[in-house]
């Protein structure tokens, strides 16, 4: 199972098309170039183990580059394009990428990370000229179009931010089998829960540098699908597209049903959606009403799943089920799920507890941090794993989540930690004090505030709000940056020092 199979056989069925466009790349054509690029990773001495990444908006060259490295048995580790140049520069070094790929439209970040990374050789790009970096079709015209003898398959390893401040790589083991060999998990589940075929038409909206996008249009297109991808998301874009295309299958995040719910009734009412037979969601809790308000429009054809880029495990519900237990984020289909407490005890069903899933082997490590891989594992059970989720488990083995122990903030389906932006926020000079905290947002779920207590010769207030807000935006993200600052002179602590954000966020959260 990949796409390499339909190449042979429907060479000139599309296996991407960029919506937006109507850009075309062919299964043929993917493999025609995906060949090309191993042979010239092999060429510059890569070989199984090694690491490439992958720095891009969502462009069709993105599929060959990761099946280039899916057949050479490399690690790729697609970055986040809205990341600043310093925080690209540490997951390419972290990584230990041997190659970085980049998309001439971020050529301005491509030269900025390549001044901060000058011991990577290995620098090409497409689309157009970015200085310092080789053309990518250019240099890969010289090779064969015959597959390589030896094509072991390869795996992503991507980037979760980390609560230290520091975004950590998720490493999984290599399979030990070749890239026309089945199983690869996500490919499977998709056929086997999704009934995804060479007939599924899949609309992807999310950027592709996360973990459900890449691996979900992978998996279609191995099963001899069609990817049709959007530049970025908009709400009546996305209906226009479902209709144009004959979408079966999508995949959402909360936020995205909120902005299209939010469009007038008779905008909604002119797309046609009848085709989609699946319509997944993920990433982040969707409020009841919201899910509610979908199926009624969408009809019974909402699925729902909670995992993690650790894919340590996973649960599902789909329209019937999660209308007998409205909340739950379903039943597990990978792995087993324990409900412990502080101590590793398992606790009786509906008792809230840390979320663990036991498999037959620990699925994951985080790379270049054992003692974080361990902080991840039960006390008792090594396979059992946790990603910092809390919930429970009903009488039927259907999980809800409660609340997140690290309290990360998930804002329209992305993950930003608390503990990084407070580490800058500690270094302006008017910060004595700080916490950052999510509050509920109607549309993006939630969103980010920062709780300043101000040095005695400063005067809080909105300039100052502001100046500390310019000032993170030279060093974060631009998503990472606090929507809101709030100043308080009495931050909840303990005795000990440890910050009491429940406090906070019952003190400044609002109801959605």
């Amino acid at each position: 199972m990949y796409p390499g199979a339909y190449a042979r056989t429907t060479p000139n069925k599309p296996a991407v098309i960029m919506a937006e466009t109507g850009e075309t790349v062919t299964f043929g054509e993917l493999e025609t170039r995906s060949i090309r690029l191993a042979h010239h990773f092999a060429a510059i001495g890569l070989r199984r183990g090694d690491h490439v990444a992958l720095l891009t908006d969502n462009n069709p060259k993105v599929f060959e580059i990761y099946w280039a490295a899916m057949r050479s048995g490399l690690y790729l580790t697609a970055v986040n394009r809205h990341l600043t140049a310093d925080e690209v520069a540490y997951i390419v070094d972290d990584c230990g990428a041997a190659a970085l790929l980049v998309s001439a439209t971020l050529g301005d970040l491509a030269v900025a990370v390549a001044e901060r990374t000058p011991g990577l050789t290995h620098r090409l790009a497409f689309g157009g000229e970015v200085a310092g970096h080789v053309d990518l079709d250019t240099v890969t015209a010289q090779y064969p179009d015959t597959p390589p003898a030896d094509q072991p398959r390869g795996a992503d390893m991507l980037y979760s931010s980390g609560t230290t401040g520091r975004p950590k790589g998720i490493k999984p083991d290599l399979p030990n089998r070749q890239i026309d060999e089945p199983g690869d998990t996500m490919t499977e589940m998709n056929a086997r829960v999704w009934g995804v075929t060479s007939d599924t038409v899949y609309l992807s909206p999310a950027p592709l540098y996360h973990a459900a996008p890449l691996r979900t249009c992978a998996s279609v297109q191995a099963l001899g699908g069609t990817v049709v991808v959007m530049g970025r998301f908009d709400a009546e874009k996305a209906l226009e597209y479902i209709e144009r295309y004959r979408v079966t299958y999508a995949q959402w995040v909360p936020t995205m049903f909120v902005r299209m719910l939010k469009l007038p009734a008779e905008t909604r009412a002119k797309y046609d959606v009848s085709s989609l037979q699946v319509a997944v969601h993920a990433a982040a809790p969707c409020p009841v009403d919201v899910k509610r308000a979908m199926i009624e429009w969408w009809g019974p054809v909402l699925s729902e799943y909670y995992s993690s880029t650790e894919l340590n495990g996973m649960t599902m519900v789909d329209t019937p089920e999660w209308l007998d237990h409205p909340g739950t984020v379903g039943r597990a289909v990978l792995g087993v799920v324990h409900i412990c407490d502080d101590d590793g005890n398992e606790v009786p069903s509906g008792t809230v507890g840390s979320v663990y899933f036991e498999r037959d082997v620990l699925p994951f490590h985080y790379h270049n941090d054992p003692e974080k891989t361990a902080s991840a594992q039960h006390p008792a059970h090594p396979t059992w794993t946790t990603t910092g989720d809390v919930g429970y488990l009903d009488e039927g083995g259907y999980l809800f989540l409660t609340d997140r122990a690290t309290f990360m903030i998930i804002s329209g389906g992305v993950n930003i930690y608390p503990q990084e932006i407070e580490n800058c926020l500690a270094l302006h000079p008017a910060v004595i004090d700080c916490a950052v905290i999510g509050i509920p947002d109607p549309e993006m779920g939630e969103s980010v505030l920062a709780v300043i207590h101000a040095a005695p010769d400063a005067t809080p207030g909105p300039e100052l709000a502001e100046e500390i807000t310019d000032f993170l935006r030279g060093t974060l993200a631009r998503y990472k940056v606090p929507r809101r600052v709030e100043f308080s002179a009495d931050l909840p602590r303990t005795p000990t020092g440890k910050l009491v954000k429940r406090t906070l966020k019952d003190r400044y959260s609002i109801a959605v």
